[in-house]
Order: C-alpha cells, then structure tokens, then sequence
C-alpha cells in the first residue's frame, strides 16, 4: 500500500510498488499479507500502521525475484588506489556486454563506477530510452550522479589527464540534461554480485 508517492494507491507486486516510491523523498509505503488489509489500511493513517512493522522483518528486496528486468547494470574494477581503472555495463538478466571503457591510468573505483553511471545514462537518453533502470553496487556513485559533482582526493597528472576529461564531460552532460530512468543500489547481500562484475576480488 502507498499512501504517499508518485501514485498513492495499493500494488501487488513490489515492482510496482518501486515505481511509485522511487525519487519520491516523503514516500510512505507497507506490505500487507492480503488485499483487504491493504484496503482497509488505505482509509487509514499511514503512521497506525508503520509502527507494527517488526524490525527483524526482511525487506521485499531480500529476493532475486525483485530484481527489475527491465534493468542493466554497471561496475568498475581498479587494481590500486590509485591504478588502472575501467568500467563495463551489461544486460542484467543475460550478462550481454553492452560497453566497455578503459583501462585508464591512475584512476579510483568510484570514479569508475560515476563515470559508468553517466556513461549508461547518456546511452539510455540517446536511444529516448526513458524506462529502464540502471543498477550499480556504488552508494557513493549514485550521490555523485545526485548532487552532479565527484568528490574525490585523486590528482590530476599527464597519465590521468583522460579520466580527468572524462568526468567534467560527465558532470557537464548532467547539467545539461534530464533523465527519468531509476538508478538502483544492487543488494549486493542478498543477490550476490552485481552482473557487471569483473570478477576480480
């Protein structure tokens, strides 16, 4: 049931549920065991209901049947803290590699992993794909691509003067555009690694 979001009303499914909560910072939403709570729940106050809510209860993401199909996914590897770094995003479910950038000199996961965010998102606008979600195990990436700024200690010398480049075109193509397709933290506990791992742990 969602009381608050982008269309308050009851859902069957926590797919659709997603949709309706995503971006929405006041959202307020339940799961209910069956439709007549749901219903009643709905000519009621959402706060009489929250606080029943048991806090050993797991998250409807705790199933891989969650994971949205209409989606594809992105990572970064870097061997060193600074060292060679570069990016990939693939097809969720199928693994299909979609892109790939690099290997840069002198770069950081998290740079690698905003600039496959961005890269994605670019991809996605060029094609006037405005539906499907992007997945990324980065919480720092995703602020990044929020706030449109990379904060980041990495200096810039003549061998990381590309990536450099890379992420002022990226923060550039942020301000300067829109987009509505939902950028989503991989549950990484429950579903193992995101798809676009590298494999290199």
């Amino acid at each position: 049931m969602v009381w608050e979001g982008n269309a308050p009303g009851i859902y069957t499914s926590w797919e659709d549920c997603q949709r309706q909560i995503h971006g929405h910072a006041t959202a307020k939403y339940k799961s209910f065991e069956s439709k007549a709570e749901a219903e009643y729940a709905s000519t009621r106050n959402y706060y009489e209901f929250i606080k029943k809510t048991s806090p050993s209860k797991k998250s409807p993401l705790q199933s891989k049947n969650d994971i949205l199909t209409d989606s594809i996914s992105v990572d970064a590897a870097c061997s060193g803290n600074p060292g060679t770094m570069e990016y990939q995003c693939v097809d969720t479910n199928t693994g299909r590699l979609i892109f790939h950038q690099g290997p840069f000199k002198e770069g950081t996961n998290n740079i690698g992993e905003f600039l496959a965010l961005v890269h994605a998102l670019a991809m996605l606008k060029k094609y006037n794909n405005d539906h499907t979600a992007i997945y990324t195990d980065s919480i720092t990436a995703i602020s990044w691509v929020k706030n449109k700024k990379v904060k980041s200690n990495l200096a810039q010398t003549k061998n990381n003067a590309q990536i450099f480049d890379l992420i002022q075109r990226a923060i550039l193509w942020l301000n300067t555009n829109t987009y509505s397709n939902k950028i989503l933290k991989w549950n990484t506990e429950a579903w193992g690694e995101i798809p676009a791992d590298f494999g290199r742990k």
